[in-house]
């Protein structure tokens, strides 16, 4: 039995129009001019809507060497559901408005079989866009090449417990067939995010946002969980997908594969000059063998 996950932010996050989405999608990753090196084996890319993030997206996307890889794993925060743990996708097939990418059923039940992972009903799936808004430059890089995908929203996981799923899931890093796409957008500042953070010293309110996620991005660099953890306790930076990415530093600390996490380009949506305003920021990385 068939169950599809409908492209639900298709028409409002992103255009529902095939062709127009192939040339957004083909525009950005031919502006952003990046060779693609099989030694890349995991991106984290932002998840907000084409127009915002699109471009800054393309710079993870467009490292991607296709070739080698069958199995794609999804990590997404969720931003209207709460689980205290990860859960996994009841769909069989993920649609995207430039073709399908079918679910690793067999990965699904070796996870599920754990015990350690929910079941997410579909209709949790589609409302939740942080891995959504990865597939259409999945299925655009991966056309032509068979893939299945394994997606995991990360819930509101406690320190203990993303260590846990790192362990568990740090296995599959080591198949070199295996991808991992890793779903994070970084500072939400302002007055409708509750979070006005502000160091005078940088200059404008932008600056000091872009002094904050650099430092946040050269900690992810350093692929320790714990000075991670430490870094969000000591800044409150609002990165929404810091779960995922905390269980991805986790798995890279666990696994025999040395992987290297290298932050390529970072954007903000708006310049912020006064606290009335406010921004969303978006930053790409490619997660390198380290040879």
């Amino acid at each position: 039995m068939e169950t599809i996950r409908r492209a639900s932010h298709a028409g409002s996050w992103y255009t529902s129009n095939p062709q127009k989405l192939e040339g957004e999608l083909d525009g950005w990753l031919r502006e952003c001019g990046l060779t693609k090196s099989p030694d890349v084996r995991g991106v984290i890319a932002p998840h907000a809507g084409y127009s915002y993030s699109g471009r800054a997206a393309a710079y993870a996307f467009g490292s991607i060497d296709p070739t080698n890889i069958t199995r794609i794993f999804l990590l997404g925060p969720s931003h209207h559901h709460y689980t205290p743990r990860c859960a996994l996708s009841k769909a069989t097939i993920y649609k995207t408005p430039i073709g399908d990418l079918p679910i690793d059923l067999e990965v699904i039940e070796e996870l599920k079989a754990t015990g350690k992972f929910d079941m997410m009903d579909l209709n949790v799936d589609e409302a939740e866009h942080s891995m959504e808004m990865h597939l259409p430059y999945l299925a655009k890089v991966f056309s032509g090449y068979a893939v299945k995908v394994v997606p995991i929203m990360v819930g509101a996981v406690s320190t203990e417990n993303e260590a846990m799923y790192g362990r568990l899931l740090a296995k599959y890093i080591d198949d070199p067939k295996n991808f991992f796409s890793v779903s994070s957008d970084f500072c939400h500042w302002g007055s409708r995010f509750n979070y006005m953070h502000y160091d005078k010293k940088h200059g404008p309110i932008y600056k000091s946002i872009e002094a904050l996620d650099k430092m946040g991005m050269e900690t992810i660099e350093t692929g320790d969980p714990d000075e991670f953890k430490q870094y969000l306790s000591e800044t409150d930076n609002t990165i929404c997908g810091r779960h995922p990415i905390s269980v991805f530093l986790h798995m890279s600390k666990n696994c025999s594969t040395k992987i290297k996490i290298k932050f390529i380009r970072y954007e903000q949506s708006s310049q912020c000059k006064s606290t009335r305003d406010s921004s969303v920021s978006y930053a790409s990385a490619v997660a390198k063998l380290d040879h």
